[in-house]
């Protein structure tokens, strides 16, 4: 109940004017002098995406690995990259900001740049973007006639004030965006990601560059960032998992993985990519040779 009085309250503030609450955003200590500017424009992004708060959410997950001696410049400049970039996921809320951005709107309430962009969602993943309370009731009606994979165009338009009006009001739904379904799923994946990164780490340190840049396998919205995720996890679950859990005996990880990438791309239906799993670990089994058949 607390978070919805706080978007509540942080929506109110933002329609009067209000600015948000200072909440201390300290850099990590230890960044070097290549890092600490990647980190901080992550931040300003953030800050104006969602709030102050979701950017000191980043600096935490950023402090996993600050100070770490199996962790360089440039992989950090990289987690720092991409992490910024996926909590910044395009939902409906991000594209209306974008369009507000872009248009540069003056004093005067009218666009410097004419924006028209039109949008292919499904029904969804626009509900997703709802908060949890009203998402889950829509979602069920919406099931029950078979609506919730229907494709929606959607028009973001800057070039007349109705249009800008409608993208203000779009863009303070981002208030409430840590109520949503599509939150909690990011969320998680960005805790997963960073959890396989650790775990890489440990376990396949020469893999390591391979873990992070898998976060570009999800892009944008609709359908790209659908089958985007789906083909993440079905990588990191029937390749990576085994191998950090002992279960898969891959003398190449970042081959393999490249492999399972490259059959992903040309198949939506997923088949070739679950061939290629299984035959790379078909193959990786049929290399283990036990100990005990040796001659």
């Amino acid at each position: 109940m607390a978070g919805y009085i706080d978007a509540m309250r942080s929506t109110l503030a933002e329609i009067i004017g209000e600015r948000d609450p200072v909440v201390p955003l300290a850099l990590p200590d230890g960044l070097s002098p290549a890092v600490e500017p990647v980190v901080s424009d992550a931040v300003e992004r953030l800050i104006v995406y969602q709030g102050r708060r979701y950017a000191r959410l980043y600096l935490d997950r950023i402090r996993r690995f600050v100070g770490r001696r199996d962790v360089g410049d440039d992989l950090l400049i990289r987690i720092a990259e991409l992490m910024a970039e996926r909590m910044a996921y395009e939902d409906p809320i991000r594209i209306a900001q974008l369009a507000l951005i872009e248009a540069v709107i003056g004093p005067s309430g009218v666009a410097a740049v004419q924006v028209d962009r039109k949008c292919r969602f499904r029904i969804d993943e626009m509900v997703s973007a709802l908060p949890i309370v009203v998402a889950n009731p829509m979602l069920r009606v919406l099931g029950a006639f078979g609506w919730q994979h229907m494709h929606v165009k959607m028009r973001f338009n800057a070039t007349w004030w109705l249009g800008i009006r409608r993208l203000k009001m779009e863009a303070w739904l981002r208030r409430w965006r840590m109520l949503s379904i599509r939150y909690a799923r990011e969320r998680v994946w960005v805790e997963r990601w960073l959890h396989m990164i650790d775990r890489c780490l440990a376990k396949r340190p020469e893999a390591v560059w391979t873990i992070v840049e898998s976060a570009t396998m999800i892009r944008g919205y609709g359908d790209t960032y659908r089958y985007g995720m789906a083909n993440w996890t079905l990588i990191i679950d029937g390749l990576v998992k085994p191998v950090f859990a002992g279960t898969l005996a891959l003398d190449d990880l970042p081959a393999a993985m490249a492999q399972a990438r490259a059959a992903a791309l040309p198949d939506r239906r997923q088949t070739a990519l679950k061939q290629t799993i299984a035959t790379i670990r078909t193959q990786a089994s049929a290399e283990a040779v036990p100990a005990s058949a040796m001659p």
